[in-house]
């Protein structure tokens, strides 16, 4: 990650910039909650793009699921770092849906 990484906080919110400031928000949600993602497909893009289709499930400390779902994250990479991290819903492309 570059020094200056923008990231998204999913559970709060608005973005965090910097390695520090992403350490303190996953230190605080992972206190919270129990996130598993796992990457599905991988997909380059131009401009240093990197789409990666992931399965999130977040648990919270009890065990119970709190979400189950598939997502997009987004890494934008410059000079062989990562600069900046989005989150979206997945959609299949040009309509079609690999599902298992």
């Amino acid at each position: 990650m570059s020094e200056n990484v923008d990231w998204p906080k999913a559970s709060e919110g608005g973005r965090v910039i910097g390695k520090e400031e992403i350490r303190a928000y996953w230190t605080r949600q992972w206190a919270e909650f129990n996130p598993h993602v796992e990457p599905i497909e991988v997909t380059e893009r131009e401009a240093g793009r990197i789409d990666v289709k992931v399965h999130q499930l977040v648990k919270n400390l009890n065990g119970g699921i709190l979400s189950d779902q598939t997502l997009l994250h987004v890494f934008t990479i410059a000079n062989g770092l990562i600069e900046r991290m989005d989150v979206g819903e997945s959609k299949p492309a040009f309509g079609h849906d690999h599902a298992s």
